[in-house]
């Protein structure tokens, strides 16, 4: 049965609380219509929730105001930007107050020559960088949902993308945010110094997935734009050779801005879609870019591409000008949209491996979703073992949800057992919750759910996220009212 059927939850009278919200902000920004509610039910995961009320706010003062009303009555809470997770982050427990946070999406301030800027969440990933170009600088993380996914869930997630392999993922570019506590205490976490003092409680917040409160204002870190950009696009006759030459790169001293691979059944897909001419007959293909001085990103080239030939490279595509830039790009960044060419529905995770695993972990995927009687796209962070197998299919089949989920369990696992980690930049969510103690023992679980009670000791912000029950529970292992198993 799929995960939106099984999490329904129960109805939960929050007359009383929508009335405190209205008379707090604005009636607008204020709906508790079961249309209006069912609309936020789930994010762009499988899995659904319910709603209570959903309060858009416009301020900090607004997400302050609807916090203090959730404390005072006890109703769990969940932000909520674009809706754009994978992870099931964004689906409300039964009965939550839901505060969107997209129309807070004012650049506050941008300081070119200090390169940092003050954004509100709701801004959208890829406006920023349209906005600040004409300064010569960008927000470098870049995931592929960057023309609607927001700052404030790049925060929540700790998101990267395809241009984090040599600039970091987001916590590397946060410099500080303003933020609304569970209590509804507003406070800053770090800030524009480069070193405040006390703990980083800047970093703790950063990919805590909303456990902690709600980031109201965002300092992000500005990189400045490359001079030169060279982006290659290199097939291969085999998954292996093109995935060993991920390392053959690295090991030779060479840290490319991105470095992406797609496997046959999405380069048919994408080319279906954005018709660039991309090599379909292909067991796979790299997408890599060099940035620098033009002398660097020359020399550069030309090593990969030697080390490319002693992988059996096929052919090699280098951009003539940024119009073929952006088309390579934009196959890269459609390929979750254009699985649509396939089937109706896709399932996905988000594992890293060690890069000299790739080849193995890949063909394991390959064995399992065989064995599952599946069909798969696997387009992913390469440079850094970040895995993103999408396992299509069609929602209407009958027990296809139980092949799919099995399957997509069978990955995780695999892709642990040789080094890695459950999520590099899509988080935990409802998604993985029940797959942590993969990795941490319960001792570590504990620790975590301690850190989670001192930031939220009624366990209000998007509870029932991460941490299998034992672990947030104490002695008391048993499922809230209306939590999803």
């Amino acid at each position: 049965m799929p995960l939106d059927e099984i999490y329904t939850g129960h109805d939960v009278d929050l007359i009383p609380v929508a009335a405190r919200l209205r008379a707090a902000l604005r009636p607008d920004q204020v709906r508790d219509g079961a249309t209006e509610t069912h609309l936020y039910r789930r994010d762009a995961s499988t899995m659904a929730g319910k709603a209570g009320v959903v309060c858009f706010a416009e301020s900090s003062a607004d997400v302050q105001a609807i916090v203090k009303i959730a404390a005072e009555f006890g109703v769990p809470f969940v932000a909520r930007g674009s809706g754009t997770g994978l992870a099931g982050g964004a689906v409300p427990p039964p009965g939550a107050i839901v505060i969107s946070t997209t129309k807070m999406n004012k650049i506050l301030s941008v300081d070119p020559i200090s390169r940092m800027a003050w954004v509100e969440p709701g801004v959208l990933n890829l406006d920023l960088s349209k906005q600040i170009a004409r300064l010569g600088v960008h927000f470098a993380p870049d995931p592929s949902s960057q023309q609607t996914c927001s700052i404030g869930g790049n925060v929540a997630n700790n998101s990267g993308g395809p241009h984090c392999l040599a600039d970091g993922v987001t916590n590397a570019h946060i410099h500080g945010m303003e933020v609304v506590l569970p209590d509804g205490s507003i406070t800053i976490l770090g800030g524009e110094e480069p070193e405040p003092d006390g703990f980083d409680l800047r970093g703790v917040f950063v990919g805590s997935e909303g456990m902690f409160g709600v980031a109201t204002k965002v300092c992000v870190r500005l990189m400045q734009n490359p001079p030169d950009v060279a982006t290659i696009l290199m097939d291969f006759a085999s998954v292996s050779d093109g995935a060993d030459l991920v390392s053959d790169i690295i090991a030779a001293g060479i840290v490319p801005a991105a470095v992406e691979m797609m496997d046959q059944l999405c380069l048919i897909a994408v080319e279906a879609f954005i018709h660039a001419g991309l090599p379909v007959e292909q067991a796979a293909a790299l997408l890599i870019e060099v940035v620098g001085p033009p002398a660097g990103v020359a020399a550069d080239v030309a090593l990969i591409s030697e080390l490319a030939t002693a992988r059996n490279v096929g052919g090699v595509r280098i951009a003539a000008d940024e119009a073929e830039r952006a088309l390579l790009w934009k196959g890269r960044k459609s390929a979750f949209g254009a699985i649509a060419n396939i089937k109706p529905d896709y399932y996905l995770h988000d594992t890293v491996v060690p890069r000299n695993k790739l080849s193995g972990v890949l063909d394991q995927i390959y064995a399992i979703v065989e064995e599952h009687d599946l069909q798969v796209l696997n387009v992913f962070h390469a440079g850094d073992g970040n895995l993103h197998p999408l396992l299509v299919f069609d929602g209407k089949e009958p027990g296809i949800y139980e092949r799919v989920h099995a399957a997509g369990r069978a990955i995780v696992k695999a892709s642990v057992d040789a080094g890695g980690v459950l999520s590099g930049e899509h988080g935990i969510g409802l998604e993985k919750r029940d797959l942590m103690p993969l990795m941490f023992s319960e001792i570590d679980l504990a620790a975590q759910a301690d850190l989670r009670r001192a930031f939220d000791p009624q366990m209000l912000s998007n509870p029932d996220k991460v941490l299998p029950s034992p672990a947030t529970c104490g002695e008391v292992h048993r499922a809230p009212e209306g939590a999803w198993i």
